[in-house]
């Protein structure tokens, strides 16, 4: 879609928001984005790991679960994890993938971590650094736990969250956090994921909290698998945010098990 189309659509108040009925290559769950340099398809996969396709581009965040839970989406063009974590660095997955084409963005934790996993390129961001790739920006964002302690299972520092610029759409990816205030702090984010599992990140009421500070447009609650196989009570989490009705929250099966 072009800017001239875009506008077009806006003017005549169809939403640039909408449940994907054609164009993206898998998944019942995919929802689109629309943006002036193209659409943006988002795909739940599992726990923290989505796919986003746009303009020919597929983008794995976070590849978890198993190479087959990918095997209907063309080889990545890039790659985003977060952290070290098996669930954000899963070298089983990553293993059963082609990456002769994929770029890695992630932090210096997990490129010290790859062993022999290889990729086109790697690209090694700090929180608060940022680096255009191919026509979008990345932008490297803090995720941590509160309160800073020494034993952290998430210090400050190690791991990135994502803020994700696409034709001047904003998509938040807030890795394994809590409402920090880094997060409160964002502003014009058009759709954020947002973690929630105790006692890994945050609980769905700190979660709430965060996400009506930074007011998204659309939020996914997602990464809401705690201890114990338990997860958090992602409708309660619904009713909470919908305190302000400018935010959406659209709730997806990230668990097969669910």
């Amino acid at each position: 879609m072009n800017l001239l189309s875009f506008l077009f659509l806006v003017l005549l108040g169809v939403p640039v928001w909408a449940q994907s009925t054609a164009g993206a290559a898998v998944g019942a769950q995919a929802d689109v984005l629309q943006t002036e340099q193209g659409a943006v398809y988002i795909h739940p996969v599992l726990h923290g790991s989505l796919v986003l396709q746009w303009e020919g581009k597929t983008i794995f965040v976070d590849p978890y679960g198993g190479a087959a839970l990918y095997k209907a989406f063309p080889a990545p063009d890039l790659v985003l994890i977060t952290d070290i974590h098996g669930d954000h660095l899963h070298p089983e997955t990553l293993q059963g993938l082609d990456l002769s084409r994929a770029d890695l963005i992630a932090p210096l934790a997990v490129m010290e971590k790859l062993g022999e996993l290889t990729f086109k390129g790697k690209i090694t961001l700090a929180n608060g650094e940022e680096q255009a790739w191919q026509q979008l920006a990345v932008r490297a964002m803090p995720m941590y736990n509160l309160p800073e302690t020494a034993d952290s299972r998430h210090p400050k520092g190690r791991g990135n969250g994502y803020v994700l610029t696409i034709g001047k759409r904003r998509l938040y990816i807030s890795g394994d956090t809590e409402a920090i205030p880094e997060m409160r702090l964002l502003t014009n984010i058009d759709v954020a994921f947002v973690c929630m599992n105790l006692p890994y990140t945050m609980d769905v009421e700190q979660a709430a909290e965060g996400v009506l500070a930074f007011k998204p447009r659309v939020v996914y609650p997602y990464h809401y698998r705690g201890g114990g196989g338990t997860f958090s009570n992602v409708e309660n989490f619904k009713q909470l945010v919908a305190k302000d009705p400018s935010i959406e929250v659209r709730l997806r099966q990230w668990y097969p098990q669910q």
